[in-house]
């Protein structure tokens, strides 16, 4: 194939296995009725004058199947770390012994489960999204090319292969969201 032409397949690729580790750690973040440290990523504390992770301002352990505990390193930051954890919305009732703060994983109830799959659905659908968007940009580079000169055939032959990446991609994304659900429905 020429060398002048444009097309960066690896970076295309680079971008779309983003857009999938993004939805991995979306998905991490949702609660399965499982204790697990990674849940409590996205919150954030007020720590002197800025937005800190929780896991950066104590221990995030697991200690048993549910309940997951966090040493705070700071004293005066445990009411924080507690009230950020109330307010986020993750359905978890924090309980204080000391500068630890104990987070029971209770049962998810049906409704609940079916709400968190289709939460997971979302995150899904905002993946394949972003990758289609990744899919544009190369046809975009292509189009460029052809004006610039490219062949009907190595166009076609550069689509194509531009194709079957997203294919690929959008077929992991679907497997990622039917392995989540699964985990999810799972009593």
């Amino acid at each position: 194939m020429s060398d002048e032409i444009d097309i960066d397949i690896d970076d295309l690729k680079r971008r779309m296995e983003g857009a999938l580790s993004s939805l991995r750690t979306e998905f991490s973040s949702l609660r399965t009725g499982r204790a697990s440290g990674s849940m409590l990523d996205p919150i954030q504390v007020e720590s002197y004058g800025q937005m800190t992770p929780i896991n950066q301002v104590g221990t995030v352990n697991v200690p048993e199947p549910r309940m997951v505990t966090i040493n705070v390193w700071d004293k005066s930051m445990v009411n924080k770390v507690e009230k950020a954890i109330r307010e986020s919305g993750l359905g978890i009732n924090p309980q204080l012994n000391g500068t630890i703060i104990m987070l029971p994983i209770p049962e998810l109830n049906e409704e609940r489960r079916r709400e968190l799959s289709k939460v997971a659905a979302g995150y899904a659908e905002n993946a394949r999204v972003a990758i289609r968007n990744i899919r544009r940009d190369g046809m975009d580079q292509l189009k460029k090319a052809k004006a610039a000169g490219m062949s009907e055939d190595e166009n076609k032959i550069w689509s194509d292969e531009v194709q079957e990446l997203t294919d690929t991609f959008t077929g992991q994304v679907d497997k990622a969201l039917e392995a989540k659900q699964e985990e999810i429905m799972q009593v």
